[in-house]
């Protein structure tokens, strides 16, 4: 598999605790863009942030864990980020989503 030199970086921003059939919605997402041989997906999670309650997370001792920043980042061609965006807008509730062109220098093994 190949990603194209200029491709888009997806960046889906949203809480440790949000759901989707079941089961954690970053579970879901990665596994839905696995399913549809996306490039590859990274899950990110945050010691701290607040989105737009503007309410903390955090991991600090005495909230421990209460749903934690999670952000999931994929980099693939246009088509597919675009196509992918459609296909879990669904599964998505409050969060953020993100696009931003990138600069492919190198994928898998030179």
């Amino acid at each position: 598999m190949q990603i194209p030199r200029e491709a888009l970086l997806l960046r889906i921003f949203i809480g440790e605790n949000d759901r989707f059939e079941g089961r954690s919605l970053f579970e879901a997402i990665v596994l839905r863009a696995r399913e549809l041989h996306m490039a590859g997906a990274t899950v990110l999670r945050g010691p701290l942030g607040f989105g737009r309650s503007a309410r903390l997370h955090t991991t600090k001792i005495l909230r421990l864990s209460e749903d934690l920043p999670m952000v999931i980042e994929l980099v693939d061609s246009e088509e597919k980020i675009r196509s992918f965006v459609e296909t879990i807008r669904p599964m998505l509730g409050s969060g953020l989503v993100t696009l931003e062109r990138v600069e492919v220098l190198q994928y898998g093994t030179p």
